[in-house]
């Protein structure tokens, strides 16, 4: 009898026998650029873990494939009065471990993402009380009006109170955390997979839940993530077949990875802006050969700066066209209609820019060290070296310190004491909203942390943070898109920091898997399919 009678007499037997044949194994295997290397998820803000934390957890809301705010855990809400919300919990639901969801436990999250050690305090308002009503419903009561409440709820997982208490993760793993705790190598969510396990820095494997409340839009029964740092190996790697999915392919290998007859690469505009910024906090600047001040402080040397980085070479040079320069520290695509016009990028002036460090008293320049991850956004070592040679020619000397997103975000958080004098960043806010900037990049902080969690920088200006408190509580939309353009032309003039590009996403699939790719760059399991 051949193998295909055989199999196919099988097949006729089971169904015979009243019993249905086991689907095909469809293993997932995808690699990314940088480690999926914490699983609490609220020890890190950034995109990548924030859609690795999808799998296995869930937020009282969720975005669609197109971006539009949808039911999540919570199956409705309505706004009772100005100051009070209701969220009306889904029913049924259970944590990984079968423990039910309640609104105990949204309680608990509240409480804990906002608890020192999390790196997604803006999530909530600092002052919001989340009141329960009954196991199903939750109120949120406010001090202020807030139109966009709920805008960034699809990433504030919601956590097992009674799982987080018997483990000892009642409190968040902080990103500098030399001891992982229970819930940075352990999940228990509500989500469409269950994490089978989770070495960090080396692979992270997830089965589906059986017992998932959601409607099933993927047909994986395995999902395996290897982090591939090289960008030879992680492209072999998808050529070969060794994985499915692939994040970034490097602009010198999109052709190749499109001309070969397995594998695609698709692109599309992101929403995220890179951008540099400056230590304007200490009185001295910590890694530089100036002593008893600190420059950055002076807006004449953080102009020159901005002067001297030519926006269109590193987008045709290091990019290869793989980028749109940036006027702000949002997309335009975020901005009010016409406000874009308004801010164009900056242009390459050297002459301009040594005029400027010399009245600002440094007609020689300055010695500098910049930090630079080398494994999170495009090129962007690249990028940072290309800054090197830029501002060389206006006589400052960088250091370039490019390490892993690991070691880079543990030493320039607030939980690393915001350790760095000049650095590369990428944001994307998380509630596609000016609002979002204002607050966690140029709101003022202090030294222990409370204002804009990623102001690393420490640049303060109070009209601007009165601004963008106006701009939180506003309802009517003509003044508060009023409001947003005065908030970012008072930022230029400061220039708080540099607008580098909104980068194009790149990523490598195999032509037997189908993905959804936002413009929000996350990427998220549970539509993946494969043949």
């Amino acid at each position: 009898m051949s193998i295909r009678t055989r199999v196919l007499a099988a097949a006729v037997a089971a169904l015979l026998a009243g019993t249905a044949v086991p689907a095909a194994a469809k293993t997932f295997r995808f690699a990314f650029q940088g480690n999926y290397q914490v699983l609490d998820p609220y020890t890190l803000n950034e995109t990548f873990t924030l859609g690795m934390h999808a799998a296995a957890y869930e937020g009282l809301t969720k975005r669609d494939k197109d971006l539009n705010i949808i039911p999540g855990l919570a199956e409705r809400w309505e706004v009772l009065e100005p100051l009070r919300w209701r969220f009306h919990l889904r029913k049924g639901v259970k944590f990984h471990n079968g423990n039910p969801f309640t609104a105990d436990d949204v309680v608990f999250s509240a409480q804990r993402v906002r608890a020192n050690g999390s790196d997604l305090k803006t999530r909530l308002p600092a002052d919001a009380e989340f009141v329960k009503v009954d196991d199903h419903t939750v109120d949120v009561v406010l001090k202020t009006p807030n139109p966009i409440l709920h805008y960034e709820w699809d990433t504030w997982y919601i956590m097992d109170k009674e799982w987080a208490e018997a483990n000892n993760a009642v409190n968040p793993t902080s990103a500098s955390a030399t001891t992982p705790s229970y819930a940075a190598l352990n999940a228990n969510g509500t989500g469409p997979f269950i994490v089978e396990s989770h070495q960090p820095g080396v692979k992270t494997v997830w089965k589906p839940n059986p017992n998932w409340w959601g409607q099933k839009e993927h047909n994986l029964t395995e999902v395996i993530f290897t982090p591939i740092g090289n960008d030879a190996t992680r492209v072999a790697a998808l050529l070969s077949g060794e994985v499915d999915w692939i994040d970034p392919v490097p602009l010198q290998d999109i052709q190749r990875v499109n001309s070969n007859p397995n594998t695609q690469v698709l692109t599309g505009p992101e929403l995220r802006t890179i951008f540099l910024g400056f230590d304007q906090r200490r009185d001295e600047l910590k890694y530089s050969n100036v002593k008893g001040k600190n420059p950055f402080k002076d807006v004449r040397v953080r102009e020159a700066f901005q002067k001297a980085i030519d926006l269109n070479l590193i987008k045709e040079r290091v990019m290869r066209g793989a980028s749109v320069p940036a006027g702000l520290l949002i997309s335009p695509l975020l901005l009010p209609s016409g406000a874009a016009e308004l801010f164009p990028p900056a242009k390459v002036d050297i002459d301009g820019a040594k005029k400027l460090l010399a009245e600002a008293g440094y007609p020689n320049g300055f010695e500098v060290t910049m930090d630079c991850p080398n494994d999170r956004y495009v090129n962007d070592e690249q990028i940072c070296q290309a800054v090197v040679g830029m501002l060389a020619r206006i006589g400052v000397k960088v250091n370039l310190n490019a390490q892993t997103k690991t070691r880079y975000f543990a030493k320039v958080l607030a939980t690393g004491g915001y350790d760095t004098s000049f650095y590369l960043l990428g944001w994307t806010p998380g509630s596609f909203d000016s609002w979002n900037v204002l607050t966690n990049i140029t709101g003022c902080r202090d030294d222990s942390g409370k204002g804009g969690p990623f102001n690393f920088g420490g640049y303060c200006n109070p009209k601007l943070d009165e601004l963008s408190a106006k701009i939180l509580v506003e309802t009517d939309k003509a003044k508060r898109d009023a409001l947003i353009v005065e908030a970012w032309k008072l930022e230029r003039a400061d220039v708080s920091h540099i607008p580098l590009h909104q980068q194009t996403l790149a990523w490598g699939v195999s032509k037997k898997a189908k993905v959804v790719q936002r413009a929000d760059n996350q990427f998220l399991l549970y539509w993946v399919n494969k043949e």
